[in-house]
């Protein structure tokens, strides 16, 4: 490979490009994505050198190029410009016209794409062995390794990107995550020629942009498994598990009849939810198959539904026969969604504190040193009821003891308003609520029309029936979610729980207090306590250091054995991320407004 020019003259050329870029940017509509000239006469672009060179230059100053599956690059023109420039227009991935090892590791990658969750053929995997061959058919021609060595640039710059901050821009599906500031930080060109281009382990160089995170990684090896799985089950395809029947059947308990137990047994076997058998316990099922739903299939049902979300009672129910039927290529799909997420996280969420997974109905605290201090049931917003908890990163700041609720303007009328109706002005003050001014003034004397025209703060007072509990945890947002206790514990015995009008509600708050406030001062156990069930009402707590927050959706994730489980598409943005993810480069990039149906302020 030839050798680069010197640091001084890169560095003009850097600097040529980015004038000529501001340039581009400044003239009409379109001209950003212009062929990059030479005709500034104060600022004199590097002249190619041989004819592949002049080739390549021609091929990037145009935002297509026509022999790739996606030919519209536009949007990393200017990258691929940068890149070149900075090299005289060099062919990278060419020595004496043949592809360097570098460039075949890239090919390689490409290929093995779907292990990564990505799409092979977004980086043209199918392409490139026809390419190389015409490349040793055909050698000498500027034209063809021009072609060649410039789309295998873009492949790379499409591969890593997507590996470094996913595919789609979050802000177009709902999650208020700023993957373009992320996108921006990341200098592509300089990572392709610095720790790619001559790299002795390229796919070990690339693995670095990936998120540095245990459950991303566990992810992906969940997804290897299940890549496998896929074929053995497009290999072998079996017919879907029968229905119990007409609707409402009762579940099959232990003893009960099936008509397909072995075939269930063979599904369960697939996942490894059977558990190994002790040699010496007696056998409960025969060379055909179980004789009825025995205890092993119980307890390896009893494991699946652990493992996917569903009631862990070991009782075949119709959800439960409905899971099983879901092919492997769905579940497949659902960690490269999952995959995806993560690498949407600004680098300083990466490793969160607190991981809040919005269809496990499960909160996460991890220690420092990114082990899970514990998991937690929670409360999120109802899907069925339009009140999405909105998916975004914030820190957490302070915590509030024995807060006040001040009801949101929608409860007031849909919900308050038809009891004051029924039950006369009264029903505030004997349920614990009170009306004030915005200045926290108490009011006396309201009426109806008072309360419904809005002309006065109505707020739940502080105590064991405040629908806030005895403690909130803020991480400020424009849309007013954030963690608290509440007085409705048996809401955690639900499978789903989706039952909150957007903020999550925690199990056991008090256990989060605890881990917050360690190591800052003196708040032990007595005093969160005291904290908690004393007289002093709406004290705030500052944290020294803040803790980063994920409010996530996951419908895949990964514990700490490794084990996969599977949720439900709660809100159903698995499938709106699909359906943009199959529309093709280049992919959705433009934000809109997150959770359009989610007014701020109007959660508890």
């Amino acid at each position: 490979m030839k050798k680069l020019p010197s640091t001084t003259v890169r560095a003009a050329l850097a600097l040529a490009f980015v004038s000529l870029t501001l340039l581009s940017l400044s003239g009409c509509k379109g001209c950003q994505s212009a062929p990059v000239s030479s005709s500034h006469p104060s600022i004199p672009l590097p002249q190619p050198k041989g004819d592949t060179g002049t080739e390549v230059q021609k091929l990037i100053g145009s935002p297509q190029l026509a022999i790739l599956k996606w030919p519209n690059y536009s949007d990393y023109q200017a990258q691929v410009q940068k890149f070149y420039i900075d090299r005289v227009y060099e062919p990278a991935w060419l020595r004496d016209g043949k592809p360097t090892s570098q460039a075949t590791a890239l090919i390689s990658l490409f290929t093995d794409a779907e292990q990564k969750g990505l799409k092979p053929e977004d980086y043209d995997a199918l392409l490139w062995p026809e390419r190389v061959q015409k490349l040793a058919a055909s050698p000498g021609r500027p034209g063809e390794e021009a072609q060649f060595d410039t789309a295998l640039t873009i492949s790379a710059m499409r591969y890593i990107s997507d590996l470094h901050v996913g595919r789609v821009n979050p802000q177009s599906l709902n999650f208020d995550i700023d993957v373009p500031s992320k996108r921006a930080a990341f200098d592509l060109p300089a990572f392709l020629s610095g720790q790619v281009l001559d790299s002795a382990d390229v796919s070990g160089a690339i693995a670095t942009v990936e998120p540095q995170n245990a459950m991303y990684v566990a992810l992906q090896k969940g997804l290897a498994q299940y890549l496998e799985l896929a074929k053995q089950q497009a290999a072998n395809p079996q017919p879907p598990l029968p229905s119990l029947g007409a609707t409402g059947a009762k579940p099959i308990v232990q003893g009960g009849s099936y008509a397909a137990l072995p075939q269930l047994l063979a599904r369960l076997q697939l996942e490894g939810d059977v558990p190994a058998t002790d040699p010496d316990t007696p056998a409960t099922s025969d060379a055909t198959g179980p004789r009825s739903y025995n205890a092993e299939l119980v307890a390896a049902v009893k494991h699946y539904q652990q493992r996917h979300g569903l009631t862990a009672d070991g009782k075949l129910t119709q959800s439960t026969i409905d899971s099983l039927n879901v092919p492997m290529d769905v579940r497949v799909q659902q960690l490269a969604n999952s995959l995806e997420r993560w690498r949407w996280m600004p680098d300083n969420f990466i490793n969160p504190r607190v991981l809040v997974n919005l269809p496990e109905f499960v909160v996460r605290a991890y220690d420092p040193d990114h082990s899970v201090a514990f998991k937690m049931k929670i409360v999120d917003g109802e899907a069925k009821g339009n009140h999405d908890t909105p998916m975004f990163v914030r820190s957490m700041r302070y915590v509030v003891f024995r807060p006040y609720w001040n009801v949101p303007p929608s409860i007031i009328k849909k919900e308050l308003m038809p009891h004051i109706q029924r039950s006369g002005i009264g029903y505030l003050a004997d349920k614990g609520y009170e009306v004030a001014r915005n200045d926290g003034t108490v009011v006396t004397g309201y009426t109806a029309h008072d309360i419904e025209h809005l002309r006065y703060i109505v707020r739940q007072k502080p105590g064991p029936k405040n629908s806030l509990g005895l403690v909130k945890f803020l991480f400020p947002n424009e849309y007013d979610v954030y963690m608290h206790s509440t007085p409705e514990l048996p809401l955690f015995n639900l499978t789903r729980r989706d039952r909150s009008h957007g903020c999550v509600r925690l199990e056991h708050a008090d256990q989060m207090a605890a881990w917050v406030l360690q190591g800052q001062g003196d708040w032990d156990e007595d005093k969160i306590s005291e904290a908690m069930n004393g007289d002093k009402d709406n004290k705030t707590v500052n944290l020294k250091t803040t803790l980063p927050v994920i409010i996530g959706y996951f419908t895949a994730t990964a514990d700490e054995d490794g084990s996969i489980h599977f949720f439900s598409d709660l809100y159903g943005y698995d499938k709106a991320l699909e359906a943009a993810l199959d529309k093709g480069m280049p992919y959705e990039s433009a934000p809109v407004k997150i959770n359009p149906k989610l007014v701020p302020g109007e959660t508890e």
